[in-house]
């Protein structure tokens, strides 16, 4: 069984103590990918000492996590641009719109998202997207300015079902992480009703373990236990769902069969 993992930090220095051990343990799982979307300027050597200690299976993204985006936001922008241009990476992000801890640079997010999508656009790159309490503002900014050229993943997603449908119907992918297995989640409900072709899996490790590891650190061999619900809420067999996210996976990032 392959399966990739679409998001995940594992250049965390909450794995500082056991990273071989975990990404081991996680090709073991079956995990082949794990693509790594960067927070701020601080984390580009981290994550780039992971790629070049498990070129295999670690993949770097470069952008500017939202929460980190303040009134200077822009002279960060101008590192990570110069970053894309002399490497390459697998996509832009994670970039977005985050509601949920502070609105005080809500303006200067929503500037910077738009300058990720140019990028993404303009390199052919898929965008990851972080939309925390921010669903509707980052669906329709996105809309506004979105064509042919884009694409990528609302990351985490936990939307309705109505807007589950516009992400599609954009073009985007759902992120689909541990939160399905939480009891209070109705996301099973919306991937019951609109299938897995556009659906990726992603834990967002260090954070938002799934259920039964729920408050613990997050990590990527838990994917197949996010596999597993949504087998259940699907009525797919694990290895149905493992397929159908996998071969989407490997659309949003340009990935063969050979490189897995």
């Amino acid at each position: 069984m392959n399966l990739i993992e679409t998001h995940a930090h594992i250049y965390s220095k909450k794995f500082d103590a056991d990273r071989k051990e975990v990404i081991l343990r996680s090709a073991e799982n079956g995990v082949r990918k794990i693509y790594m979307p960067n927070i701020d300027l601080s984390s580009i050597d981290a994550m780039l000492r992971v790629e070049e200690d498990f070129p295999d299976i670690c993949v770097p993204m470069m952008g500017l996590h939202p929460c980190d985006v303040d009134a200077d936001f822009e002279k960060t922008l101008y590192v990570m641009e110069d970053w894309l241009n002399k490497r390459p990476f697998a996509a832009v992000g994670e970039t977005g719109i985050d509601l949920y801890w502070d609105k005080t640079y809500f303006e200067q997010q929503q500037e910077s998202l738009k300058i990720h999508i140019q990028w993404a656009k303009e390199r052919a790159l898929p965008v990851v997207l972080h939309c925390r309490e921010s669903m509707k503002e980052t669906i329709d900014l996105v809309k506004n300015i979105n064509d042919d050229k884009l694409s990528g993943i609302f990351h985490c997603f936990s939307g309705t079902l109505e807007q589950a449908r516009e992400i599609i119907d954009m073009g985007f992918y759902l992120g689909i992480g541990g939160t399905v297995t939480y009891r209070n989640s109705n996301i099973g409900e919306v991937l019951a009703a609109i299938g897995l072709e556009k659906v990726v899996l992603e834990t967002d490790s260090p954070y938002l373990a799934p259920v039964p590891f729920r408050g613990k650190r997050n990590s990527p061999e838990y994917i197949p236990h996010i596999a597993g619900k949504i087998a259940e809420h699907t009525s797919l067999s694990v290895g149905e769902v493992a397929d159908i996210t996998t071969r989407n996976a490997m659309r949003i990032f340009n990935l063969s069969a050979d490189e897995l």
